[in-house]
């Protein structure tokens, strides 16, 4: 499959980790486009849960960690996989020093 589009980014997003807590706290704003490539880095002293939905915890972070989603890989129906647009990353932990930040990436038209 060939592409006419580019990849570009969105805002970055972050925390301070100096105010997690043990409740889920949104990581900036809802994705305002699908997310093709998605990296947290977890720039803080403390481990942190991470969440989707504010409730699920679907991954983890190590203090001083990252994790990257690459949804770049065409999917058997010929379509590339994303994170859709309006999906919000939560995390839960405890208060430490330093950030946590989300970065993605969209496909624009050329």
């Amino acid at each position: 499959m060939t592409f006419t589009g580019r990849l570009t980014w969105e805002p970055l997003r972050s925390i301070d980790s100096a105010t997690v807590s043990g409740t889920y706290q949104a990581v900036g704003t809802p994705l305002a486009h699908p997310s093709y490539i998605c990296k947290m880095v977890n720039n803080s002293t403390k481990d942190v849960t991470i969440s989707i939905d504010g409730t699920t915890d679907v991954d983890f972070c190590p203090a001083g960690g990252f994790w990257l989603y690459d949804e770049g890989k065409v999917g058997l129906s010929g379509s590339l996989p994303a994170l859709p647009a309006g999906t919000r990353f939560f995390v839960k932990g405890t208060a430490g020093t330093g950030a946590i930040y989300l970065v993605t990436q969209y496909i624009i038209g050329s």
